[in-house]
């Protein structure tokens, strides 16, 4: 597994109507292929997100959507950015992200979180509860999740989920990669160090640094090369040539590159690699102007050099 550069889907917003939405989602995919991505990504939501729009904007279901976009792609692995585990029993999960590596012919990523959307667990009828609660869940779901991946048929009876000899056939591999999002330093960091292939850093440009020194001394502490924890940022991209900071919302600057393709590299160079972090997954706003094409394709150039490691 190597995500260095990814492309994130994070709406369905294209002034389009209906009968154009996924074609254009598609067509983003195949630029970002095209262009040199190594992954691309959707949301697993169901309503849009507050900071981009409002819950009735169109939303698709993620593993529909991916089992679509993999028969539209040949190269790209292919996920969400990342599944809330609050929204499916860990069986079917399983279940989803097998299929979806059969489908794909070894590309899926399992891309998964504790889930943190309040208003859609509450208006859709998912059990929400604490912090902690959904941090247990999380915890017994990879206990069953990740021996069905292998191969195995676990037996578990936990405070959240039970199952029996549960198996999942057919599989394309012994072993789907693994990411996880957060940068909590007393459970989510140990979690990845633990169990997963890859690290997303939930965090602002000024706190990646200090993250990843947490990262490397969790791998210290249970005896694990940081070299095999890849990590990433999730970053918001407005290519324009004319744009400046200043128009990037005060609650983004920390997340969000603005100008040319160039000038995107050379902030990311700074702001993510310099900070020790491994890769970056972009996503372009799309709600105001729609998708446009070429700007995916430019960012590639221009980041090539940085993401060929």
């Amino acid at each position: 597994m190597t995500i260095r550069l990814g492309l994130q889907i994070p709406n369905f917003s294209y002034g389009t109507g209906i009968a154009e939405l996924f074609p254009t989602v598609i067509a983003q995919a195949r630029e970002a292929e095209a262009a040199g991505f190594d992954s691309v990504f959707v949301m697993d939501h169901f309503y849009q997100l507050p900071m981009l729009g409002s819950p009735d904007q169109p939303m698709l279901e993620a593993y529909t959507a991916l089992g679509a976009l993999a028969t539209a792609t040949e190269r790209v692995q292919l996920g969400t950015l990342v599944t809330g585990n609050t929204y499916r029993n860990p069986t079917l999960l399983a279940k989803s992200i097998t299929t979806l590596d059969v489908i794909s012919r070894g590309r899926a990523v399992l891309g998964i979180g504790t889930g943190w959307f309040e208003l859609e667990h509450d208006q859709l009828g998912f059990e929400f509860g604490t912090f902690t609660d959904r941090f247990e869940k999380l915890d017994e779901a990879l206990q069953i999740i990740l021996p069905m991946l292998k191969g195995e048929r676990p037996t578990f009876a936990g405070k959240h989920y039970r199952v029996r000899e549960a198996m999942a056939n057919p599989r394309f591999r012994d072993h789907i990669p693994l990411m996880i999002g957060g940068s909590g330093e007393k459970k989510t960091i140990p979690l990845a160090v633990r169990h997963f292939d890859h690290l997303n850093v939930i965090a602002g440009f000024d706190e990646l640094a200090a993250k990843i020194d947490v990262v490397k001394a969790r791998c210290d502490d249970l005896g694990r090369d940081p070299a095999t924890l890849e990590t990433s940022m999730l970053v918001t991209a407005m290519v324009d040539e004319r744009a400046t900071p200043d128009l990037i919302p005060s609650g983004m600057r920390q997340r969000m590159v603005v100008g040319s393709a160039e000038s995107i590299a050379e902030q990311l160079q700074e702001k993510v690699f310099d900070a020790g972090v491994d890769g970056v997954i972009m996503n372009l706003p799309t709600s105001v102007q729609g998708y446009q094409p070429g700007q995916i394709t430019a960012l590639g150039a221009a980041l090539k050099p940085l993401t060929a490691g």
